[in-house]
């Protein structure tokens, strides 16, 4: 498994875990971002952070932090 910060721009996936624990795993799984969810790397920022996503029909920002701890499959 691959985690979304390496997901390059253009690829749609599908979240298999998300790691982490507490309040930061809480707020990513808040956002949407739950297991069997499909996600789309609309724009990786020149540094890499944020990464730019489309998931359950809208638009979010992550931070490189936070796209580590969602590992994806193709």
């Amino acid at each position: 498994m691959n985690n979304l910060r390496n997901t390059p721009m253009g690829a749609t996936v599908t979240v298999r875990k998300i790691e982490g624990e507490g309040a930061v795993r809480r707020r990513i799984m808040d956002m949407g971002i739950t297991r069997g969810a499909e996600i789309f790397v609309r724009k990786v920022a020149p540094l890499g952070d944020p990464i730019e996503v489309t998931v359950r029909g809208y638009e979010l920002s992550l931070r490189k932090a936070d796209a580590e701890m969602v590992l994806v499959e193709a």
